[in-house]
C-alpha cells in the first residue's frame, strides 16, 4: 500500500434533517490536504452528506489523489449476522442488502421497521431493541425485558481494552447508540461503492489498492471533550483527520494490518492480544497450568499479578478534584518551596552571625511579613522587624527570636552568639523546581494535594476512578425492611461489599440482586459490563444447579472456577463478560469478605493504575491457641490487644458478627502449625487495605 494524498473524516447520523444552523448530534465532516485541515463541514441530512461525498470522491479521484475516507460507524456486525441474512459471511453483501430495503428523506426512515423485521425472522425479541417512535413495532422491544440475542452482542474488536465505551451495533436509539447510524450509513457506502465500481476498497475486507479507501474510526475513543466555544463532533472530524494525515506511510501502514474479515475493526484499536481480554473471549486470561487442581494462596496473587492490566482511563482534573486519584505521570515542581528564602520565627533579622556576649543593634524602619515583603535593603549592622514566613529582605540572613530580644529606642538587643542562617528557610531546602514530586501510579492523599499546591500545580493527569460493580444473586435474598419468609435471609453482602469498594478509594456501582435466574442474571451482567470496569458477584461462583454467574461465564467461554487452598472461602469464579472481568465471590459473608480483601483488593489497585498494593502485615505475639493441618493458608479474624492478637471465639464462616469484632485477620501460613500463647503470628489490619 502506498500513501495516501487527501484525509477526511465523517461524523454519521440517524436522525432527521438537522436545519440550516450548525448544531451538535448532526453530521460533520473534514477534509485535510496536505497537512492542512479545511474548515469542519456541517451536512444537515443524509441526502446532502452522500452527496458530498461524492463530489469530495470526484474531486480527489480527478486531481489524483489517493483519499483516505473515515467513517465513525461499524463496517460489520457480529459473527454470523451476514450469513443469517444473506446466506455468506461476505459483510458487504450485508451492505447491499441493507441497501435494498432502506427507506430515507430528510425527515424519516424506516430503520426501527427494518429492525423489527429482521428480528421477526428470529422469535421477534433480538438481537435489535429499542423502539424510538410512538407507535409500537411488532418484534422490536423498546428495552431489554425479554430480550434474547441469537448473536454475539459485540464484536471481537469492541471487548478490546482500548474500545472501553464503544456501543453495541444492536441498540437502535437512545444515549450511545450506534445501531441507528449502522443500518442508515451502510446503504450511502454501497451506493458510493457502486457509483465508483472499481475505485472505492473497503478496510480491512479488501486490499486497500485503490484510489479511496473507506475506514472505520470511532473518534469518541481517543478524544475528550472540544475546546469552550467549538462544536464537540465538528472538533473531532477535524482532529482525527489531523491525526491520521499526520502518520508515517509505516505507521499508518501497521495499524491498518489486522485481520478482521468478517466483523470489521476499529482503526487504532490494536490486534495484539492482552491477558484481560483477548477476542474471542476464552479462558486463557484466568485459565491455571494443566494438572493444578488446588491453588495455593501466593500462585493465585502471582497469576493475577502476572496477567491483570491497567483498565482505568486517564483524564485532566483541577486539584481541588484530584484527591483519592491516581497519577498517570510523574509530577516535577513548577516552583520551589519555599519559593525564597524566608523567616521561621517572629523576630528581627539581619546580616551574619552574632558573637559571644551582648549585641546592640540599631532598628531600621519598615518590617517583612508573609506576603508582604520589604520594600528596600537592610544596611550592614541594621536590623529589621520580621514576622514567620515572610521572605528575607535583601541584607538580611540570620533572624533572632522576638523572645530573647528587648527593643528600645529605635534599637534591639540580646546576648549572642547566633550563627549566621538562625531561624531561616533556604529557597527550595523542601522541594526545589523541577524536582520530581510524586511519582506515577500514586494515589494521592490530602497531603499530597497540599504539596503539589505549594509547587505550583494546579492540573494533574491521573485515571478515572475505577468503576465496581457488585451483584447479589440468589432466591434467598430480601431486602433489609422487607419480610423474610421461611428460608430467606436479608442481603449482607451488598452493603459490605459496596462500603468496602468505597473504602478503598474505587467508585461502587450497585447493581441490586437478581434471583436465580439465569436470563435476568445474564441482563444485569450485560448492563453492568457497560457501567463498571470490574464486577464483583457474591453467590452462585460454584458449580451447583443454581450456580448461574459461573454458568454464564462458562457459556460466554470466558470462565475459571479456581479452587484455591485457604480458609474461608476456597471457590473463587474468574471470567469475563463483554470484556469486563468478573470476581464470582462466595456467597458466604465471611468468605466474601475474606477474599475480596486479599484477592479482589490488590487485582483492583493493578488495574486501577496503582500497581500491585501488598497489604502490610505485623508480627505479634499470639493471646491464642490454635492446630492447623497442612495444605491450605487460614486466615482467622482478629483484633489486638494489650500488645497481643486475640482471634474471635468461633471460625464458623457464619458468623458475621466476627468480622464486626475484628480490626483485621490473622494469617497462617500453609503448612502445618501449632500455635501456642506468646508464639508470633501475623496480623494484617483492615487499615492495611485501605479501610
Amino acid at each position: 500500500m502506498t500513501g495516501f494524498d487527501s484525509f477526511a473524516m465523517v461524523d454519521w447520523s440517524s436522525g432527521n434533517d438537522t436545519g440550516p444552523r450548525p448544531r451538535k448530534d448532526a453530521i460533520w465532516a473534514c477534509v485535510v490536504r496536505k497537512g492542512e485541515a479545511e474548515e469542519p463541514m456541517y451536512l444537515r441530512n443524509r441526502g446532502i452528506a452522500e452527496l458530498w461525498l461524492r463530489n469530495l470522491i470526484e474531486t480527489e479521484i480527478a486531481a489524483s489523489r489517493r483519499l483516505f475516507l473515515g467513517f465513525d460507524f461499524p463496517f460489520g456486525y457480529p459473527k454470523g449476522f451476514a450469513r443469517a441474512l444473506t446466506g455468506s459471511d461476505d459483510p458487504l453483501k450485508l451492505w447491499d442488502w441493507f441497501e435494498r430495503r432502506t427507506e430515507d428523506s430528510p425527515k424519516a426512515n424506516n430503520r426501527f421497521d427494518l429492525a423489527g423485521e429482521i428480528n421477526r425472522c428470529f422469535g421477534g425479541k433480538g438481537p435489535f431493541w429499542f423502539n424510538g417512535l410512538q407507535r409500537d413495532i411488532e418484534g422490536l422491544p423498546k428495552n431489554k425485558s425479554d430480550y434474547q440475542n441469537p448473536f454475539p452482542e459485540r464484536r471481537a474488536v469492541e471487548l478490546m481494552p482500548e474500545a472501553k465505551g464503544s456501543f453495541s451495533c444492536w441498540q437502535m436509539g437512545g444515549a450511545g447508540a450506534v445501531g441507528g447510524q449502522v443500518m442508515m450509513g451502510l446503504p450511502v457506502l454501497a451506493r458510493l461503492r457502486r457509483a465508483f465500481t472499481g475505485q472505492i476498497s473497503v478496510w480491512p475486507f479488501e486490499a486497500l489498492d485503490t484510489p479511496v479507501a473507506f475506514v472505520e474510526i470511532w473518534p469518541s475513543l481517543t478524544l475528550g471533550s472540544a475546546p469552550d466555544g467549538r462544536i464537540k463532533d465538528a472538533w473531532q472530524v477535524e482532529q482525527v483527520a489531523l491525526s491520521v494525515a499526520r502518520m508515517q506511510v509505516e505507521e499508518l501502514a501497521q495499524h491498518l494490518n489486522v485481520n478482521a474479515a468478517e466483523e470489521g475493526w476499529i482503526l487504532g484499536v490494536s490486534q495484539s492480544k492482552p491477558n484481560i481480554a483477548p477476542p474471542p473471549l476464552r479462558n486463557d486470561c484466568f485459565a491455571l497450568p494443566a494438572g493444578v487442581n488446588w491453588t495455593p494462596v501466593d500462585d493465585a496473587l502471582a497469576l493475577l499479578r502476572e496477567r491483570l492490566t491497567v483498565v482505568a482511563t486517564p483524564e485532566r482534573v483541577a486539584l481541588s478534584q484530584a484527591a483519592g486519584r491516581i497519577l498517570t505521570e510523574d509530577v516535577l515542581a513548577n516552583r520551589s518551596n519555599p519559593p525564597q528564602p524566608n523567616t521561621a520565627v517572629d523576630g528581627y533579622g539581619f546580616a551574619g552571625a552574632a558573637q559571644e556576649g551582648a549585641q546592640v543593634m540599631p532598628l531600621y524602619p519598615g518590617r517583612a511579613a508573609a506576603g508582604m515583603p520589604f520594600d528596600g535593603t537592610v544596611p550592614d549592622g541594621h536590623a529589621v522587624r520580621v514576622l514567620t514566613g515572610a521572605a528575607l529582605p535583601d541584607g538580611v540572613d540570620t533572624v533572632i527570636l522576638e523572645e530573647d530580644v528587648t527593643v528600645q529606642d529605635n534599637h534591639i538587643a540580646f546576648h549572642g552568639p547566633l550563627k549566621q542562617g538562625a531561624n531561616t528557610r533556604r529557597a527550595g531546602e523542601d522541594v526545589a523546581e523541577g524536582d520530581l514530586v510524586l511519582p506515577a501510579g500514586r494515589r494521592l492523599t490530602p497531603a499530597d494535594l497540599a504539596l503539589l499546591s505549594a509547587t505550583g500545580i494546579a492540573e494533574i493527569h491521573v485515571r478515572k476512578t475505577l468503576r465496581v460493580a457488585v451483584l447479589s444473586t440468589g432466591d434467598e435474598l430480601v431486602e433489609p425492611g422487607e419480610t423474610a419468609g421461611p428460608g430467606q435471609i436479608f442481603d449482607a453482602n451488598r452493603p459490605m461489599l459496596l462500603s468496602l469498594i468505597d473504602r478503598m478509594g474505587f467508585q461502587p456501582v450497585d447493581l441490586g440482586r437478581v434471583p436465580d435466574d439465569r436470563a435476568e442474571l445474564r441482563d444485569r451482567l450485560n448492563s453492568a459490563s457497560g457501567q463498571a470496569d470490574v464486577i464483583l458477584t457474591s453467590g452462585g461462583a460454584s458449580a451447583g444447579d443454581e450456580d448461574h454467574v459461573s454458568a454464564l461465564l462458562r457459556e460466554a467461554g470466558a470462565m475459571q472456577e479456581w479452587r484455591i487452598a485457604l480458609k474461608p472461602g476456597r471457590p473463587l469464579a474468574l471470567g469475563l463478560w463483554n470484556g469486563t472481568p468478573v470476581f464470582g465471590l462466595p456467597g458466604n459473608p465471611v468468605a466474601a469478605m475474606v477474599c475480596t480483601l486479599i484477592f479482589a483488593r490488590p487485582a483492583l489497585g493493578l488495574m486501577a493504575g496503582e500497581g500491585w498494593q501488598e497489604p502490610r502485615a505485623f508480627d505479634l505475639p499470639a493471646a491464642f491457641e490454635k492446630r492447623k493441618k497442612p495444605g491450605r493458608r487460614e486466615y482467622l479474624r482478629a483484633r489486638v490487644r494489650d500488645g497481643r492478637a486475640e482471634v474471635f471465639a468461633s471460625e464458623g464462616s457464619g458468623r458475621i458478627s466476627g468480622l464486626s469484632w475484628a480490626e483485621g485477620l490473622v494469617e497462617i501460613e500453609d503448612g502445618a502449625r501449632h500455635i501456642k500463647p506468646g508464639d508470633m503470628v501475623r496480623f494484617i489490619p483492615y487499615g492495611s487495605f485501605g479501610l
